[in-house]
């Protein structure tokens, strides 16, 4: 039995009239990225316990831009933190609705990184996802990203494709 040669990141797109011409086109992931979602206002207590337990470094951090008058702290729309070579991203649920997945665990985010996000998007939604947020970008796409549109797969995991962007701000230490 032969075997084929699959591009990863190739989907075939048909083109033209009369004649089904398949054209190959590839998109090219350079990260992924898991993202732990965890109950608001507790993402920066797991930040503090993903450093003081696994020695994770924040590597920066998005808050959410909108600040309701009984929160303390603004939660955290993503915190990056580099833990034993990879980076994770953590955190606060803002809205109980937009809950990733529906499991008796913690919501589980992954991030794809490409430069053609909405090639992407596509490519996710033709093969059965289901988008979840249109393309953000700039502030809007959080993460020290400079696009991101999330896809639900058909088992309930929610995939934010996304570019990165060239800085993400500092933290203090």
């Amino acid at each position: 039995m032969a075997q084929q040669e699959v591009t990863n990141g190739g989907s075939e797109k048909k083109t033209g009239g009369g004649n089904d011409i398949m054209e190959v086109i590839e998109v090219k992931f350079t990260a992924l990225k898991p993202q732990l979602v965890v109950e608001a206002p507790k993402a920066n207590e797991a930040i503090l316990f993903y450093k003081a337990a696994f020695g994770a470094e924040e590597l920066g951090r998005t808050l959410h831009p909108k600040r309701k008058a009984d929160q303390e702290l603004p939660l955290i729309l993503s915190a990056q933190l580099s833990l034993a070579g990879s980076t994770i991203l953590v955190s606060d649920l803002a809205d109980p609705s937009e809950t990733p997945a529906k499991s008796e665990g913690t919501g589980l985010v992954f991030y794809l990184e490409t430069d053609d996000v909405a090639s992407a998007v596509n490519k996710a939604v033709g093969a059965g996802a289901v988008v979840v947020s249109e393309i953000a970008e700039g502030e809007g796409a959080g993460c020290g990203l400079s696009r991101v549109g999330k896809v639900k797969d058909p088992y309930g995991v929610v995939w934010a494709i996304c570019s990165p962007s060239a800085k993400v701000a500092e933290v203090e230490a």
